[in-house]
C-alpha cells in the first residue's frame, strides 16, 4: 500500500519483524561534546545556551581566552577509532543493532553533510567519514545498523529564525534538516531512523509526515527501515514506528504498543565523561535487571556508551557490554525473538520475570533463592511438564506447589553461597 503524509496512514505501517526480534542494541553518543568529555552531550547548551557558572569555570580553567565551542572540533580527532573492533564489540556484547549519533543537538554531522560547511567530521576534526565507516563494519558483522538524527539544532541562525517567527517559517527544515535525512538514508542505507529533537515545534514545521512517507513508499529501505516517535512536539508516545516515550522509560505494565526502552551505563550523562567515577555507572546486575524487565515487559533494550574523542570505548564500558554479552550467550534463548507470557512477573515480588516462545514459557530470576528451591506460582503445570535450566544439563526436579503453579528444585550451585552472576533462567515446556 502506499502511505499517506499524515499519521492515520503512517501509524498503520506494520513494524517490520527484525526489530521486534532483535530485541537487543547498543546505542553509541559521539560527537564534538566528546571533546570537553565534562558535564554530559549538552555541554554546549549547559554552556552557552544557560550560561551555567560551572561550565563557564570549566571552560575558563582548561581552555585559552575566547575559546567558543567551534573550537572543540579540531580536537575531536577519532584518532583511534578502528571501526572493526567496535563492531566485534557490540557482536560480543549480544547486540543485533547499534545506533549511532550522526548529529546530535550541537548540529555537527559525523558524516560528510553537503548541507554542513565545515561543520562536519570530513571537513574538520577526524578528517573522516564516521557513520559510513561504522556502517561497513557492523554490515560485515551482520549487525543492523541505526542512525540517531536530531531535527533540531540549538544555535543554527537558520533554526533560530524560524524559532523566532513563532516556526511559521521552515528554513532551516528544507534547508538543512530534511535534505540531511534524504542524504542518510539515500547513503547510508540504515534499518532504523531514531529522530530526536522534536520537542520545541509541531509536525507542520518540521515536515515529518511528508519524510516518513517517502521512507516508506519510495526510499531504497522501504520494507526494512523502523523509526521511533519522536517526530514532533507531541508525537512521543503517540505516533510513528515504535514508541520510546522518555529516556529511560519503564512503564509497569504491559504496553500495547511495540516500545524501546535506551540506558546509559553512564548514569549521568550519554556522552563520554572523562571524570566520571565507579559509582556513577551501572553494574551488570543493573543491566541485566532493567534488560530483562524490559523484555517482559515487550520492550527492546538499547544500552549506551560513550566514545573518548580518540574513538576508544573506554575498557569499563568494554567489561559492561562484555558481560551483558556472556550472560545473553547462556540466556539469550529466552530473550532474542520472544514474546511477553500472559503474566510479565511473579506477583509476589519483581525478581522473576516471564518470557514466552510459542508454547514455551520462561521464568527469569534474578535472586537465587536461599533454600534452592525456585517457587513459581503462575504457570499450571501438567504431568508433561518439563524443567530445565539454560546453561546446564539435565532436566530439573520439580512438583506442585500446595497453593497453585510449582516448586523448582534448582541445581546445587558449588561452593560460592552467592553464585558470581546476576539472573538465571528456567525453561517450562507442557505449563499452561
Amino acid at each position: 500500500p502506499r502511505y499517506h503524509p499524515d499519521w492515520a496512514s503512517l501509524d498503520a505501517r506494520p513494524l517490520p519483524p527484525w526489530f521486534d526480534q532483535a530485541k537487543v542494541g547498543v546505542f553509541v553518543h559521539w560527537g564534538v561534546f566528546s571533546v570537553p568529555a565534562w558535564g554530559s552531550e549538552w555541554f554546549w547548551w549547559h554552556w552557552q545556551g544557560e550560561h551555567r557558572a560551572d561550565y563557564e569555570r570549566f571552560v575558563q580553567r582548561r581552555y585559552p581566552p575566547d575559546t567558543t565551542y567551534a573550537d572543540f572540533a579540531p580536537r575531536f580527532t577519532a584518532r583511534d577509532f578502528q571501526p572493526r573492533e567496535w563492531a566485534q564489540l557490540f557482536q560480543r556484547a549480544g547486540a543485533r543493532y547499534v545506533v549511532l549519533t550522526t548529529k546530535h543537538h550541537e548540529g555537527f554531522t559525523n558524516w560528510g553533510s553537503p548541507v554542513s560547511w565545515n561543520w562536519n567530521s570530513l571537513d574538520t576534526g577526524p578528517h573522516r567519514d564516521l557513520v559510513g565507516e561504522l556502517g561497513q563494519a557492523l554490515r560485515e558483522s551482520n549487525i543492523r545498523y541505526g542512525l540517531y538524527h536530531s531535527l533540531l539544532e540549538w544555535f543554527n541562525p537558520l533554526y533560530l529564525a524560524d524559532k523566532e517567527s513563532g516556526f511559521k517559517t521552515q528554513n532551516f527544515v528544507l534547508k538543512k534538516t530534511m535534505p540531511e535525512l534524504y542524504d542518510l538514508v539515500l547513503k547510508y542505507k540504515p534499518d532504523l531512523i531514531w529522530s530526536d529533537g522534536d520537542w520545541e515545534a509541531p509536525e507542520s514545521y518540521w515536515n515529518s509526515t511528508s519524510f516518513l512517507a517517502w521512507l516508506y513508499n519510495d526510499s531504497p529501505v522501504k520494507d526494512t527501515v523502523v523509526v521511533n516517535d519522536r517526530w514532533c512536539n507531541n508525537c512521543s508516545c503517540r505516533h510513528g514506528g515504535y514508541y520510546n516515550c522518555a529516556d529511560k522509560y519503564k512503564p509497569g505494565t504491559l504496553p500495547a504498543h511495540k516500545w524501546e526502552m535506551c540506558s546509559s551505563i553512564d548514569k549521568l550523562s550519554w556522552g563520554y565523561r572523562s571524570n566520571m567515577n565507579i559509582a556513577e555507572l551501572m553494574d551488570e546486575a543493573s543491566i541485566i535487571e532493567e534488560l530483562v524487565q524490559t523484555v517482559s515487559f515487550g520492550g527492546n533494550y538499547l544500552l549506551n556508551v560513550g566514545p573518548t574523542k580518540e574513538g576508544v570505548i573506554v575498557p569499563i564500558f568494554q567489561e559492561r557490554l562484555l558481560a551483558l554479552g556472556r550472560w545473553l550467550d547462556t540466556n539469550g534463548e529466552a530473550i532474542y525473538e520472544s514474546k511477553p507470557w500472559r503474566v510479565q512477573m511473579e506477583n509476589s515480588t519483581d525478581t522473576v520475570w516471564y518470557t514466552s516462545k510459542g508454547p514455551v514459557v520462561y521464568a527469569i530470576f534474578l535472586i537465587w533463592p536461599l533454600d534452592n528451591v525456585l517457587e513459581l506460582s503462575s504457570p499450571s503445570p501438567s504431568p508433561a511438564t518439563q524443567v530445565t535450566m539454560l546453561g546446564f544439563a539435565g532436566t530439573l526436579k520439580w512438583q506442585k506447589s500446595p497453593g497453585k503453579g510449582l516448586l523448582v528444585t534448582l541445581p546445587y550451585m558449588l561452593p560460592s553461597p552467592l553464585p558470581p552472576q546476576s539472573g538465571w533462567a528456567v525453561k517450562l515446556e507442557g505449563v499452561k
